[in-house]
């Protein structure tokens, strides 16, 4: 997947309030997704990620956004981390099953001598749309605050043609518009 790439309709597991369901991406539809691939559960830096989301969990749903965690283990497998781990215990939002690697295929997240997924954070607008991505070494956990800052800048300029956001934007800070005027000399 590349930033403007539509993701496909994919079919996959959940695990969500102790229940285990089918879904599809499309099931999702009209709202931003935020995709949070992560190697494996039962692990040390996983579950430090996935309750840091969870606690902004509120925040991603202002923003009409559902975060969905995805690891290669089975939904069964998600089930018994989140009855056991006081960490995972704070996740409500959907837990990705991808024990076939379709989905990490699908988005190239796919470590394959390992069979697990690097740790990959993807940004989907409400019409399947990639707006923002970023993969990086499994030893190395996300900020789930600035996540929620890209979101934010993602959704403010879907809703603001012709507004750009700065770096470090949050909202309620000043955008920028571009312009084709060049400003002093070269």
């Amino acid at each position: 997947m590349k930033i403007g790439d539509t993701i496909p309709d994919l079919e996959f597991d959940i695990f969500q309030e102790d229940d285990i369901k089918k879904v599809k991406f499309s099931d999702f539809k009209g709202k931003w997704l935020v995709l949070a691939f992560y190697p494996a559960d039962f692990t040390f830096v996983c579950p430090t990620e996935l309750a840091e989301l969870a606690g902004l969990h509120k925040e991603f749903k202002k923003q009409g956004a559902e975060i969905i965690s995805m690891s290669t283990d089975s939904a069964y497998v998600h089930m018994s981390w989140h009855d056991t781990s006081p960490l995972v215990k704070k996740v409500k939002y959907p837990m990705g099953a991808d024990p076939t690697h379709k989905l990490c295929l699908a988005f190239g997240t796919l470590i394959e001598k390992e069979g697990i997924s690097l740790r990959a954070t993807f940004i989907i607008n409400p019409d399947g749309e990639v707006k923002a991505l970023e993969m990086h070494d499994n030893s190395i956990g996300r900020n789930a605050n600035e996540i929620l800052r890209k979101l934010q800048a993602a959704s403010f300029v879907s809703k603001n043609k012709g507004l750009v956001c700065p770096a470090s934007w949050s909202p309620g800070k000043e955008t920028l518009k571009p312009s084709t005027k060049l400003v002093g000399k070269l």
